[in-house]
């Protein structure tokens, strides 16, 4: 007999929770948030101290793959699996509590790191999985459930849109200029996730992902601007200035004074 929702995620957690190194187990994702659907799927973080072998993991039996430790970069998305269990699709993440409350003090001052990973266009920043732990729900063991820091509300949009302007000034100069098509394109896109991660960060709203990023911080209207683009130089330097127009906006709106950094 199939489990229900809310017993498969207790099963998961049980099962997650009695690995040796784990101290608290966490739910995130749309499930966490209540904006899943049916075919959602589960994600799962493993919190722990000092140590822990993903074998264990693998012993389980749950269908699907297990990375070692720093095997998705080594960075703060320290490893992982996708697996199966039960028929529905169960993602768990590591989460090194050293590095946790590491990052979290850094937050608290204002700091963080960009990261590149997969799935990313800005890349992600470190506070990431302090986000985490003030989204997700604690389902084993206990957990910080942290504010968003003054600190890194007044630091993080000026270094975000900082990025954005850069990245909007080269997409200018080194792409549209030439009728680099494709490479100006991108370059907005990846502008637009920045902008919206320093909108984000003005309005101390935590983002742990990019998937419903630009629609949160107001600017896809973005996806306008990039319709039906051709590769001609002054199209693209167009498409280049009205992004810039449309995302200093945005920044400007959710910072202090109406002004974007």
């Amino acid at each position: 007999m199939r489990l229900d929702d809310q017993a498969f995620t207790a099963h998961v957690t049980d099962t997650l929770a009695r690995l040796k190194g784990v101290h608290a187990v966490a739910l995130g994702g749309s499930r966490a948030t209540g904006t899943h659907t049916a075919d959602s799927d589960f994600d799962f973080a493993v919190y722990y101290r000092h140590r822990f072998d993903p074998g264990q993991l693998r012993h389980l039996g749950w269908e699907g793959e297990v990375f070692g430790i720093g095997e998705w970069g080594g960075g703060v998305f320290n490893g992982g699996a996708w697996l199966q269990v039960d028929g529905r699709r169960v993602d768990v993440h590591y989460r090194d509590l050293d590095d946790v409350e590491f990052r979290l003090a850094e937050a608290q001052r204002g700091r963080f790191d960009v990261e590149r990973l997969a799935f990313h266009l800005a890349g992600v920043p470190t506070y990431i999985v302090v986000a985490e732990l003030a989204v997700n729900e604690v389902l084993h063991g206990e957990l910080p459930r942290p504010r968003y820091p003054g600190a890194l509300r007044t630091a993080a949009p000026d270094r975000w849109w900082g990025e954005a302007r850069l990245t909007l000034d080269y997409a200018r100069t080194a792409h549209a200029q030439r009728g680099h098509l494709a490479d100006t394109v991108g370059a907005i896109a990846v502008a637009a996730a920045q902008a919206a991660h320093a909108v984000m960060a003005a309005r101390g709203t935590w983002v742990t992902n990019e998937k419903r990023l630009l629609d949160s911080a107001g600017v896809r209207g973005v996806d306008t601007i990039l319709s039906g683009l051709d590769s001609e130089p002054a199209t693209l330097m167009a498409a280049a200035d009205a992004a810039a127009v449309l995302l200093g906006d945005a920044v400007a709106a959710a910072t202090e004074g109406g002004v974007a950094p």
